[in-house]
Formats: C-alpha cells, sequence, structure tokens
C-alpha cells in the first residue's frame, strides 16, 4: 500500500479479535536515536535502542501488517495536516513554527509543503538548540517524542469514538495533542477526552481492552488509575443500559508490568494469553485485585473477582488461557519481561507477535496455533488467508528493549 493515503477510513472497534481493517503505526524515527544512558529513565525506556536494528526489525513488523490490512502512518498525516495553517497554529508556537520555516530554507525549500514536512519532524523528533554547549543533557528546546512508535497509549478507539488519554509523564503529553490534531481533524471522529472531565484521571491505551460490545478489560497501575476508570464508568454508565468493566490491578513496579497487555491480550473470543502469576494471584500480583463492575440501568456495582478469566467466564465468555512463557515460572518472567504476553489479533484467532519468545510460541502451537514466519508471508511464500489460526512471528532484539510488544505499537482504527 501506499505510504500516504489520502482517504481516511471509518473508525469503528468493538472487540480486540475482530477482523482488522485499518491500523495506525508511527515508524520509529531518529527520536529513539536523541537518547543517552543520562536521559533514558526520563524518556521512559531502561536502555537505549540501536536504530539501525529497531528500523530492520520494525520493518518486518509493519510489512505484515501492510499485507493484511490498510495501514496509516502517524507521520504522513501529520504532514498533511500541518499544510494547514490553522492546524499549525494549533499545535506549534510561532517560534516552532518559525523553527521549521529556517528549517526549510536550510535545505534549499520553500512553500508550505516544504514547511509542513520540516514541522512534522521537528514535532516528533525534538529541535535541538543551536546554542547547546556540547556538555549540558539540555539538548533539545522541544523534546523528542521517544515513545511515539507505541501508537497504542496517547489514544484508543473505543467503538465508535477514539478515547484520548491523559498521558502519566511529561514526557509523552504532545503525544496526545498531535492524536487529538489527527483524528479530530483527518479521520473525523468523536472523541472523549480523560483529561478534560478531571485533571486527575488517568488512562492509558494500553491498559484499555475492547473485549466486545458491551465489556472493557483495564488494567489499574502506574499509567491508568482509578479516577480514569470512574470516567470511562461514568460515560458508559450514562449511555448503556448495561455494561461492564473488569479491571485488574497491577503492580507499579517492575516496569513489565505498566499496562494490562503486558499480561493479559485476547487471541480469540475464546483465548487470550496471560501471565500466570496474574491469574493464580502469585508473586507481584498477591494482592492486586480484578474486579468486576457491572452497570446496570445506572447503577453501578463493585464486586471481587478471582482473576480475569474467572471475571470473564462471570459473564458468560467460554474462555481459555494460553500461558505466556510455558510452564516454566522462570520462563513465564524472562518472557513477560520482553512482551511475551503482548500479542496482537489480526482477526480472530489470527496474532502477531516477537519470535524471541520461543516458549511462549511453543505454547501457541500447542494450542493450535500455526506458527507462520514473518519473513514467509512478506516474500509471498505463506498466505495467512490460507490459516484458520495462527501466530505471525517476527524476529525481534531491539523493539522489545524499548519495553512493548506488537499490540503497544499498533492502534487499530477499524474491526469488523
Amino acid at each position: 500500500m501506499n505510504a500516504k493515503i489520502s482517504h481516511p477510513c471509518e473508525v469503528n472497534v468493538s472487540s480486540e479479535t475482530g477482523r482488522l481493517r485499518a491500523v495506525l503505526l508511527h515508524r520509529p524515527g531518529v527520536e529513539i536515536e536523541r537518547m543517552t544512558p543520562l536521559n533514558a529513565a526520563h524518556a521512559l525506556y531502561s536502555d537505549i535502542l540501536s536504530k539501525v536494528n529497531a528500523d530492520i526489525e520494525y520493518k518486518r513488523f509493519s510489512s505484515v501488517l501492510e499485507r493484511w490490512t490498510q495501514v496509516y502512518y502517524v507521520e504522513d498525516i501529520l504532514e498533511q495536516l500541518l499544510l494547514d495553517p490553522a492546524e499549525r497554529r494549533s499545535l506549534a508556537t510561532p517560534q516552532v513554527e518559525q523553527w521549521a520555516v529556517d528549517a526549510a530554507t536550510r535545505a534549499g525549500q520553500s512553500g508550505d509543503e516544504a514547511v509542513a514536512a520540516q514541522l512534522a519532524s521537528i514535532l516528533i523528533e525534538g529541535y535541538e538548540d543551536p546554542q547547546w554547549d556540547r556538555v549540558s543533557d539540555r539538548r533539545y528546546l522541544l523534546e523528542p517524542l521517544y515513545n511515539l512508535f507505541f501508537t497504542r497509549d496517547a489514544s484508543s478507539t473505543v467503538y465508535n469514538r477514539v478515547l484520548i488519554n491523559s498521558m502519566s509523564f511529561e514526557v509523552r503529553e504532545r503525544e496526545t495533542l498531535i492524536y487529538e490534531a489527527i483524528f479530530r481533524h483527518y479521520f473525523k471522529v468523536d472523541m472523549l477526552n480523560t483529561l478534560a472531565w478531571n485533571a486527575d484521571a488517568r488512562t492509558e491505551g494500553g491498559d484499555v481492552q475492547i473485549a466486545g460490545p458491551d465489556l472493557l478489560c483495564i488494567g489499574q497501575g502506574i499509567r491508568t488509575n482509578a479516577k480514569g476508570i470512574d470516567y470511562l464508568a461514568q460515560t458508559f454508565a450514562a449511555e448503556r443500559e448495561h455494561f461492564n468493566i473488569l479491571v485488574q490491578e497491577l503492580p507499579h513496579e517492575p516496569e513489565s508490568f505498566i499496562h494490562l497487555d503486558m499480561v493479559f491480550t485476547f487471541l480469540s473470543q475464546h483465548q487470550c494469553m496471560a501471565f500466570e502469576p496474574m491469574l493464580k494471584k502469585q508473586g507481584l500480583f498477591a494482592s492486586k485485585p480484578t474486579t468486576l463492575i457491572s452497570i446496570d440501568h445506572g447503577k453501578v456495582t463493585y464486586r471481587e473477582v478471582p482473576n480475569m478469566v474467572d471475571g470473564l467466564r462471570s459473564l458468560g465468555w467460554d474462555i481459555s488461557p494460553v500461558i505466556c512463557g510455558g510452564d516454566d515460572p522462570w520462563m513465564q518472567l524472562r518472557e513477560q519481561w520482553h512482551s511475551g504476553a503482548n500479542f496482537f489479533a489480526l482477526g480472530e484467532g489470527k496474532v502477531l507477535g516477537y519470535r524471541r519468545n520461543v516458549h511462549t510460541i511453543e505454547a501457541l502451537d500447542r494450542a493450535g496455533f500455526s506458527v507462520l514466519n514473518a519473513d514467509d508471508i512478506i516474500s509471498g511464500r505463506l498466505n495467512m488467508e490460507d490459516y484458520d489460526q495462527f501466530v505471525v512471528s517476527f524476529p525481534a532484539s531491539e523493539l522489545p528493549r524499548a519495553g512493548g510488544g506488537a499490540r503497544c505499537m499498533t492502534m487499530p482504527l477499524l474491526r469488523d
């Protein structure tokens, strides 16, 4: 498919596993090279990445998606939006816009297209202080968006609207402004806004899973808080006669537990990938409750359930877990750390994830998933449409070190 797509699609997602028709991605850019050991923690990373290796891995990942669905890229849409002077004023101060004009001039370019391209780059990659002393760690007048390729977090498609999330860390706040512009002016979709409801409310997309038309699964931890969940509960209590929210509390550390999708993702309506200590309430999950919030004609009730799977079963779901890392508790810990539970569904029983988590991939194989090699799909040797149930495994060692997996890097726009 063409890198730059001129026509927006409908935006509607009512499950985690319906056939994927459109998705929003962002190719990791030079922003990920603008980290050092000194600022990595501030950028919310536990390590610094090689862009060369990340580019190779991400290309395999995005190429699989391009074989399956319509792919939109944040940077392309943003550049198109910034052709409009009103959009430039809404996303950039006069000073930042002047930086873009100056950058275009230095490159021997002029006109709105050149300025829009430079401004899109600056808003994503940051802007270096021309007077930087080569010593200070304050190199950028406008900070890079180090995490933008995790398109899942700052916005979430929730049925026929987009939830603009309230990010827990300042380094990611500009992401929400970009997504709000994209969804308001490009896709022209109605939005929900956590921050506009309450300044203390927090939600992030890695914690929000659209289980079905009347059910959300949400993680509550360091990124999504109780007030953010209250916002969603009150929103749907006002709109729906019946609705449910299944909440799993998460440990605040280590960083591998930042979102629900790091310990639980849907593979199909009848299978999920889960981190066993979460299900058994062991280790760091020993004191982390699972709560079912039920909405019935405006009345909101709360009750504790044993775990996520039992909570789903109590709502009539016939669902079984596949265990991240397989049977060995040490392998479970190792593979969860590198996003072993973080799968992204292309459709019902059709998922995408990291090959490096070999025990998890073997568990999927035993559960009846055909294991497909990403390179075979990209080359055309295999056709995903020929398989009823599969996992596409793509090789990655650099991307997992950023702290997220296939679900983190995808923002679904439209599912059947």
